[in-house]
């Protein structure tokens, strides 16, 4: 049997603060980046309930210890809504803590990033001695995504390009997932070739196209809680947590390793195609999905390699057996088209090394 939902509420079209005071709480717990509790927008966004109080100690890969001390002071302020500002360390982070809190409390998301599709996914990504572990349980989906074009517009280039390849990485693998229907379908091919055709312009500083992408990372993230990932995932988590590289940028070097390892061309054709890339055979469509991916990586001036990144070669062998015991323990490896095994994720990290 399958099942799709939507439960979070998605709004767009209205600045968040407004959209904060119509809801009316008395007391909102704000989780936020350092960098929105600095320059004043998160206490803005406070100052819409009568009382507020702000948790900004979120930093990269967030730590399970993070979560703890955050769900203490959650606990201790006892608010009626938790509210989180920020991309997606900050919203895994907010969303552990409200799971952990034992409260239930609407959850208000408000994504400063297009990228992690967090704001409407049954997942949180937490750190533990430098292994990430994907927390998976429909209590962490939130209440509300309040979609705000304005916190995208000023966006570095390097981070636009790191979330477009994120969103790439989840509507392709939700495409090719175990799980995958008509429903979860439509999503991420909305979402995959919105992406694919708007990037380079949104990169570039187009603000119509970043509008574009943030729409669509929420569309992928639909996709993928839905139909689930795969070994693109699953091996990404695994060196993020060993080499501390962005999310979207492992991802980036990744993915056409993925595609030319991990299944069958048809049903990457059939994307290639869908998305106006096109191949006369199954096998050409798949290779022009790859090699597309490819040139839109070097136009956003994104690495190759994991040697290009700066992965010590020589730490990246003594490390390749624990990286692969620990994507084969993700759970993204469970909704992989094709069965995964040591050979298989040896062979991705092998041709997206840059290890001769």
């Amino acid at each position: 049997m399958k099942y799709f939902s939507c439960t979070t509420k998605i709004v767009t079209g209205m600045p968040a603060q407004n959209v904060l005071k119509k809801l009316d709480f008395d007391k909102i717990f704000i989780v936020s980046d350092p960098f929105f509790a600095k320059n004043g927008v998160a206490q803005g966004l406070g100052q819409q309930a009568r009382a507020y109080e702000i948790f900004d100690n979120v930093t990269p890969d967030p730590t399970v210890l993070l979560v703890a001390e955050g769900t203490a002071r959650l606990q201790k302020f006892s608010p009626d809504a938790l509210v989180v500002l920020g991309g997606g360390s900050a919203i895994d982070c907010a969303k552990a803590m409200g799971y952990f809190s034992g409260r239930e409390i609407p959850l208000i998301v408000i994504p400063t990033t297009s990228g992690s599709g967090s704001e409407v996914t049954d997942f949180s990504i937490l750190t533990h001695d430098g292994v990430k572990h994907p927390l998976v349980d429909g209590a962490l989906r939130p209440t509300m995504a309040i979609l705000d074009e304005a916190f995208v517009s000023s966006l570095p280039p390097a981070l636009i390009a790191d979330g477009g390849f994120d969103v790439l990485a989840h509507a392709l693998e939700a495409w090719v997932a175990k799980n995958a229907d008509g429903f979860s379908d439509m999503l991420a091919l909305q979402a995959f070739q919105t992406v694919y055709w708007n990037l380079s312009d949104s990169f570039a500083g187009d603000l119509t196209a970043r509008k574009k992408i943030h729409t669509a990372s929420t569309m992928a993230g639909l996709a993928f809680t839905h139909a689930g990932l795969g070994v693109c995932h699953a091996l990404s988590h695994a060196l993020g947590g060993a080499f501390h590289l962005p999310h979207g940028r492992l991802n980036a070097i990744l993915l056409p390793a993925v595609i030319g390892n991990n299944v069958s061309s048809a049903r990457y054709a059939a994307l290639s195609r869908a998305a106006g890339i096109g191949g006369s055979s199954d096998a050409m469509a798949s290779r022009n999905l790859k090699n597309g991916l490819i040139r839109l990586r070097t136009q956003l001036k994104l690495p190759a390699t994991l040697a290009a990144a700066g992965v010590d070669p020589t730490v990246l062998r003594q490390k390749q057996d624990g990286l692969i015991t620990a994507a084969l323990a993700d759970p993204c490896c469970e909704t992989n088209p094709t069965p995964v095994t040591r050979e298989l994720l040896a062979q991705i990290l092998k041709e997206a090394s840059g290890i001769g």
